[in-house]
């Protein structure tokens, strides 16, 4: 039987951490940033074998990956409490990086712009959640508030709700999002419903109904777009 290696006996260019250092973090394949993230693996596995183990179980996917629960992560054999933590961490911050990156626009001018905007909030959750984004006269972001979770129905949306928000905050324009996690783009009936019943609501208050977008994994429709708004 062959003797397992640990990683401090692997030739010193191929060790993830010096390899890191040596050549920066792009020369990493996936599973070795993750052995990283883990900081060691197990008696059976190093943490580079442990780091391919996990990605195996999510579609070796890092999308997938960042949607799993630490409950989820904490079943896979090896992963306990701490390295499943770790993992949440990361791509909570990759995440945020995200969202940070997106605000940086000087405006939303464009089913695209809005779409990045929001996209990395619900495109890996896997139920539906709605949100409504708050824009100023310049149709800069003044808020984005989620209103519900687990689908989006005419009882779920609170129109009253969404309107008074825009009122409060002074908004000229609103854009509605949710999200697919089945990933399909199409809109349904009911969602066509929501749309005008709002669009309708926020006109008597000279608000705009700009866009409604739905995310579905790294794809998005929109409405304005597909002129059914």
């Amino acid at each position: 039987m062959t003797k397992r290696l640990s990683i401090r006996e692997w030739k010193e260019d191929e060790r993830p951490r010096e390899k890191l250092l040596a050549k920066g973090a792009e020369s990493l394949s996936d599973a070795e940033l993750l052995a990283i993230i883990l900081g060691s693996g197990t008696k059976e596995e190093t943490a580079v074998d442990l780091g391919r183990k996990i990605l195996q179980l999510n579609d070796n996917n890092l999308r997938a990956l960042a949607s799993a629960s630490v409950e989820k992560l904490m079943e896979i054999k090896g992963v306990g409490m701490s390295k499943a933590l770790s993992i949440a961490a990361v791509m909570e911050i990759n995440k945020r990086i995200s969202i940070t990156a997106a605000k940086v626009l000087t405006g939303i001018q464009s089913s695209q712009n809005a779409a990045k905007l929001i996209s990395p909030v619900l495109r890996d959750l896997p139920h539906e959640e709605c949100w409504v984004l708050y824009l100023n006269r310049a149709n800069k972001l003044i808020s984005k508030e989620r209103l519900s979770i687990g689908g989006l129905t005419a009882t779920v949306v609170d129109v009253k709700f969404v309107i008074k928000g825009a009122l409060e905050k002074l908004a000229s324009s609103i854009i509605l999002v949710h999200n697919h996690p089945s990933g399909n783009l199409h809109p349904g009936e009911n969602d066509k419903l929501q749309t005008k019943i709002l669009k309708d609501a926020a006109s008597l208050f000279d608000i705009t109904l700009l866009d409604h977008l739905i995310i579905a994994g790294d794809g998005y429709f929109s409405f304005a777009d597909d002129g059914i708004i």
